[in-house]
């Protein structure tokens, strides 16, 4: 019975990705045909001669300093207004704050970044406030429920000790659970930074300025060059933050 089971899931798997070629109506024999691959190394191969002009070059680094902006207030904005959602998150102020802010978490990172940007886009007007706002609110969702978990985990007598020498709440959360937790969130809020700002160098596909708005605007163009620099530049900032990120967790974090 369990080899039947087996091939009768293995069956279903087979006829539903049969299906889905079937359903798509995708035609492999013309995508790998040796007209559609010379099409396709051709324009691949247009891709190999960036334009390294300085007017482009000095474009592509303000675009640059744009996304890299973008991302860390992005995520500054987020760490802040994650940190204030986690405490009624995590049962600081009550059951029923704790059960508000937690649907509200979750509808804010359940929204994917290039929706928030549309809806920023529409609301703030083209430009990189929209994607500053958009990488700010699906981060608070995300960095406000990892935030929570960590203060639920947290140790709490440090903060009992201070109550119980006539000390406030908030004097018990700043000096006996925020020392405790500051190396998660710092560690929390530095990963998200490194994903934020692979978000922001493609948020300029919906009109949130930066890098990606450039790449955009190359590509619709059939500017292959001035799109090969635009991608370059883009790699080159997303390996300097993880490397900058990487650091920073080596320093603060883990010593």
């Amino acid at each position: 019975m369990r080899r039947l089971g087996n091939l009768l899931l293995v069956l279903g798997i087979a006829t539903a990705v049969i299906g889905s070629f079937a359903y798509l109506g995708l035609d492999l024999a013309g995508l790998f045909g040796a007209d559609s691959l010379g099409q396709m190394g051709s324009y691949a191969a247009r891709f190999f001669d960036p334009d390294f002009t300085a007017s482009h070059l000095q474009a592509t680094a303000r675009g640059a300093l744009e996304t890299l902006a973008m991302s860390a207030v992005g995520t500054l904005l987020a760490a802040v207004l994650g940190l204030l959602l986690a405490l009624p998150a995590a049962g600081r102020l009550g059951a029923l704050a704790q059960a508000a802010t937690r649907l509200l978490l979750n509808a804010l990172r359940a929204i994917p970044e290039l929706v928030w940007a549309v809806l920023m886009v529409l609301a703030a007007g083209l430009g990189p406030n929209a994607g500053t706002l958009a990488l700010a609110l699906h981060t608070a969702g995300v960095l406000g429920r990892l935030f929570a978990e960590a203060l639920e985990n947290t140790p709490p007598q440090p903060a009992d000790a201070i109550r119980l020498q006539g000390g406030g709440a908030w004097a018990a959360f700043c000096y006996g659970t925020l020392p405790a937790l500051w190396p998660q969130l710092l560690a929390y809020s530095l990963y998200r930074w490194e994903n934020n700002i692979r978000m922001a160098a493609i948020m300029g596909f919906v009109g949130a300025g930066g890098l990606g708005q450039m790449l955009y605007v190359s590509l619709s163009l059939f500017q292959e060059a001035q799109a090969a620099t635009v991608i370059l530049a883009m790699l080159l900032l997303v390996l300097a933050v993880d490397a900058f990120s990487g650091w920073m967790r080596q320093r603060w974090v883990r010593n």
